[in-house]
């Protein structure tokens, strides 16, 4: 089903644009951004998957393309924009295999398929246990969400199909290439738990050239920089593509220079500290930590928590149990005094431990929740923080809009400033800022981020 908005009448002066693909595992949205980053249009598409040969789902890759092209040619139809550039933003561990035609080799695996048990013994044998190789290219041991060990896949289990290859593209940079015909790599792609990179020495790690993969791997083309490409007679300025971890940090870092920690709260809750530029540690490897690289090429460290599903799940127990609407958690705001009732009779236990029948109400058991995965989101948290001068923490996604989670985590972060920040579409309108200055001379508007102080107790 496709969705069409149009956030902008008809102008006689057609309003230069910026157009940006966002491509999620389900939804496949374009935009497009004016000078001052108004979302002044856009459609979405969710596309069904298919299969690979080995009948694991995967991403429609052609139905993708046709997508992504149809609906920038009516983007460029719209006679009251003129789009100027292009870019995109999309998921990671994604590897497009091409030929020397640029024609599609093998289906888009799914980074969820499973990997070969014997594979990975056999790999790991060969260039390190899973703890030292996960430390050197810090990425936690994650089968195929490792995208290098996709690669390493087929060069073992199909090797004639692996000497076709002429060039393995992360998926932003796959839709790029569509537009300019030039083929590259891209530092955000390369440097989100692929275990392709060596953070240590700033390079790829070695099995990469020892088992014949970097030749297979474009050139790096900077994040920040454009190529010409020419659809249907216009002309424009097109960026390489971003992953979008890196992409929706973006505005961030453009807009703030005192350091700060962003949680980005959805099904995970992930905590990313561009600040932190102390090498992985085995503990900290051990408790969900991981690295990437911003589009600057620096390092960001990150810990992650399974927050969103958790309270998901435990939101569905609560309502049926208490006989309310799916929905009735998002009327619950702050009580204080719930929360001073539940620390004097609560034991310290997980909340997944406790009896749902020992709670009155659904308010004191929902407080009782949100106070559950706080304390769980601050050893999370704290675990960037070690070393480095941050004193903000802006919080986006779903919790910012919780006010039990926010009190609670400035509450629990007392020497922090703690905001609830809002940004619109941000993986996109990172994609956008990324080649800002290549597509027009305005500055960046100061107002891109909505931020909502919380102190560690609302006012009276």
């Amino acid at each position: 089903m496709q969705q069409v908005f149009d956030h902008n009448p008809s102008r006689m002066q057609p309003t230069p644009v910026i157009a940006v693909f966002d491509l999620g595992k389900t939804n496949k949205k374009i935009f497009l951004f004016s000078e001052s980053y108004e979302l002044v249009w856009e459609r979405s598409v969710q596309l069904n998957e298919t299969i690979d040969e080995d009948g694991f789902p995967c991403e429609n890759l052609a139905a993708t393309v046709s997508w992504v092209m149809a609906s920038l040619q009516g983007a460029l139809a719209e006679k009251q924009f003129e789009i100027r550039a292009l870019n995109f933003s999309t998921y990671g561990a994604s590897f497009v295999h091409i030929n020397g035609q640029g024609d599609v080799l093998t289906p888009l695996y799914n980074y969820l398929k499973p990997y070969p048990e014997s594979l990975a013994r056999q790999f790991y044998n060969q260039y390190g246990p899973p703890g030292d190789f996960s430390l050197a290219t810090a990425s936690p041991a994650l089968g195929s969400l490792n995208a290098g060990l996709q690669l390493y896949r087929l060069k073992h289990e199909q090797p004639e199909l692996f000497e076709k290859i002429a060039w393995s593209l992360h998926l932003p940079q796959f839709l790029s290439s569509l537009f300019t015909k030039r083929f590259y790599s891209d530092i955000t792609s390369i440097g989100c738990h692929t275990a392709l990179w060596e953070f240590a020495y700033n390079n790829y790690h070695p099995w990469v050239t020892a088992e014949s993969v970097l030749q297979k791997l474009a050139p790096i083309f900077p994040s920040n920089e454009v190529m010409n490409a020419d659809v249907q007679g216009h002309a424009l300025l097109c960026g390489a593509g971003l992953h979008d971890s890196s992409s929706a940090l973006i505005p961030y870092l453009m807009n703030f220079t005192e350091p700060f920690i962003l949680i980005s709260t959805g099904t995970w809750n992930i905590s990313l500290n561009p600040f932190n530029h102390i090498p992985l540690e085995k503990e900290e490897l051990q408790k969900d930590c991981l690295c990437f690289l911003s589009y600057q090429g620096e390092q960001v460290k990150a810990s992650r928590l399974f927050a969103g599903f958790e309270h998901e799940q435990v939101v569905k127990k609560l309502s049926a149990h208490f006989t309310v609407s799916p929905d009735y958690y998002k009327s619950i705001e702050y009580d204080e005094t719930v929360v001073g009732k539940i620390r004097t009779t609560a034991n310290a236990t997980s909340f997944s431990t406790l009896d749902l029948s020992g709670f009155g109400d659904f308010t004191t058991a929902y407080h009782c929740l949100i106070m559950d995965i706080v304390a769980q989101q601050k050893h999370s948290t704290a675990l960037l923080l070690k070393g480095t001068p941050v004193k903000r923490i802006f919080v986006d996604g779903g919790f910012s809009k919780n006010t039990i989670f926010m009190y609670l985590l400035a509450e629990i972060f007392p020497d922090m400033e703690i905001y609830a920040a809002t940004v619109a579409q941000a993986s996109a309108l990172g994609a956008a800022l990324a080649i800002h200055s290549r597509w027009t001379e305005k500055p960046i508007p100061s107002d891109l981020i909505e931020l909502k102080y919380y102190a560690s107790r609302p006012s009276l």
